[in-house]
C-alpha cells in the first residue's frame, strides 16, 4: 500500500476508504492501536496480515507476551465497509490516535495508517530530510 490520502471523518465516525487502497485491503480489515516514531497513529491490517500477526503473537509463550502487544488485540476493531466503502471507527480508537474531524489515511508497504491531520503533518515535517530518507532506505538495504 503506499499514498496519502486526506479524509474526513463523518459524524457518525465513518471513514471512506480510499479508492486505490479498496483492493489492497479487501472487503475486510481490522484496525487497531498503532505507533509510528513515537506517536500515535491507528495501524490497518489486511485479514491476511492480522491472520499472520495473531498467528506469531499464540506462537510465542504466554510468560513472554507482553501486556503492550496484547493491547493491540484488545482494542483492534473488524472492519467491513458498507457500500459506499465506508467503515465505522470505534471511539477508543479516535481518542487513541486524538482524531478530530481531519485524517489522512497513509499507506505503508503492507499496511495503512490512519493518523490525525495535524500529528501527521508535524511527523511528515520532522522526517522529510535528506538525512532521515537515507537513513531510512539504508536501514532497510537499499
Amino acid at each position: 500500500m503506499i499514498g496519502k490520502y486526506p479524509a474526513k471523518l463523518d459524524d457518525k465516525n465513518r471513514l471512506i476508504v480510499p479508492a486505490k487502497l479498496r483492493s489492497e485491503l479487501g472487503d475486510r480489515f481490522f484496525v487497531t492501536l498503532g505507533i509510528n516514531t513515537g506517536r500515535p497513529c491507528l495501524t490497518v491490517y489486511t485479514a491476511r496480515d492480522w491472520d499472520t500477526l495473531q498467528a506469531n503473537y499464540n506462537a510465542v509463550p504466554i510468560s513472554q507476551r507482553g501486556a503492550a502487544t496484547a493491547l493491540i488485540f484488545t482494542n483492534a476493531i473488524e472492519c467491513e465497509p458498507d457500500k459506499q466503502a465506508r467503515f465505522i471507527l470505534a471511539p477508543h480508537l479516535i481518542k487513541y490516535a486524538g482524531i478530530d474531524r481531519e485524517v489522512v489515511i497513509a499507506g505503508r508497504a503492507g499496511q495503512a495508517e490512519i493518523w490525525n491531520a495535524e500529528a501527521y503533518e508535524d511527523f511528515e515535517r520532522e522526517n522529510l530530510t535528506p538525512e532521515k530518507l537515507l537513513s531510512s532506505l539504508e536501514a532497510i538495504g537499499l
